[in-house]
């Protein structure tokens, strides 16, 4: 350990190092006031945009002189590490933040400071417009996985720490986004859904059993079995793709349109067909929740959006299927 000091603060008397507790220490020796040689406090804010971009400041001043990192200083005496964290942001940013939540903690050994204790946190902007303060030459938004080179390691692990912090929101709020816009995203019931496809035949049997034992199906007793179950296989294996967007809208149109006026020429009544559909739909579901426990929000958020996808989509079929059964009456009558 080397010496930081030669002197007692308290008396003047030289010092010297002792070993304390299993541990060298500065301790005076007249006095014997212990000095401990603490690390010096660095607070540090991660600000996010909507676009997910992270703001930096090009340092003025040395050390890395021109480079990038997070907005950071020296606490100071008298205000918390959080107060300084904002008071730091709004000096080389110019911006006006609030704590949203602690995000990292780091030691690092530096050649002109001694022990450094890195607190950074996740700040969100309340107002403000970016510009450079008075230890920085620019300050600029950069994408997550577009970083210029960080020469502090504590700033690049906070932002790979803030990353797998929000991966789950950020994935949910991507999926959502996807479903309701139907245009870039990868959905999180994808997966799910990939499993029920595999498991088309299954499905198809349960439904066949389902549906020459209910008291609402009666007329499906009378068609071969195993057709009802390769239609059904069919429908589960296709929904992968039909439940992808409006690139299959005709193929379903069609598909079901010819199933409602195929039923209705072979004397089913409109009920028993509707009925069949929903019992599918139900035997899809349960095979959707059988998959397996939700071990969190991201599995249980894929199911539960799933529900709405199946649920969209059958009604799709229903509604096609109702038109191809008045349309095939209408030519009858």
């Amino acid at each position: 350990m080397p010496m930081k000091r030669l002197f007692c603060s308290q008396c003047g008397q030289s010092v010297a190092l002792r070993t304390i507790d299993d541990r060298e220490r500065i301790v005076c020796t007249r006095c014997d006031i212990i000095f401990y040689d603490n690390p010096l406090p660095v607070a540090a804010s991660i600000v996010l945009n909507e676009q997910r971009e992270v703001l930096l400041v090009k340092r003025k001043r040395g050390p890395y002189r021109g480079e990038w990192c997070l907005p950071m200083g020296f606490a100071e005496t008298g205000e918390t590490i959080a107060e300084a964290a904002l008071r730091e942001l709004k000096e080389e940013t110019g911006i006006d933040a609030r704590v949203h939540w602690l995000i990292d903690t780091d030691s690092f050994e530096s050649e002109i400071y001694g022990d450094l204790l890195i607190v950074t946190f996740e700040m969100e902007k309340l107002h403000g417009v970016e510009s450079p303060g008075d230890d920085a030459v620019d300050v600029r938004y950069f994408a997550l996985d577009d970083l210029p080179p960080l020469p502090f390691a504590s700033n690049q692990k906070a932002l790979r720490t803030c990353a797998d912090l929000h991966f789950e929101s950020w994935a949910i709020e991507d999926s959502f986004i996807g479903l309701e816009t139907g245009v870039g995203k990868t959905l999180l019931s994808d997966n799910v859904l990939r499993l029920i496809t595999r498991g088309a035949k299954r499905v198809a049997q349960t439904w066949l059993s389902d549906v020459l034992s209910n008291p609402t199906t009666p007329a499906y007793r009378a068609l071969p079995a195993d057709q009802l179950a390769q239609r059904a296989a069919a429908v589960v294996s296709q929904l992968g793709r039909w439940l992808k967007g409006d690139e299959a809208a005709e193929e379903i149109r069609a598909f079901y349109h010819s199933i409602g006026r195929e039923r209705q020429a072979q004397g089913f009544e409109l009920s028993e067909i509707v009925s069949a559909q929903t019992l599918l739909k139900k035997h899809v579901w349960e095979h959707a929740r059988s998959m397996g426990p939700r071990h969190g929000p991201l599995e249980a958020y894929g199911v539960l959006e799933l529900s709405v996808r199946i649920s969209v989509f059958f009604d799709r079929a229903l509604y096609h299927t109702t038109r191809g059964y008045y349309a095939s009456r209408r030519e009858r009558f």
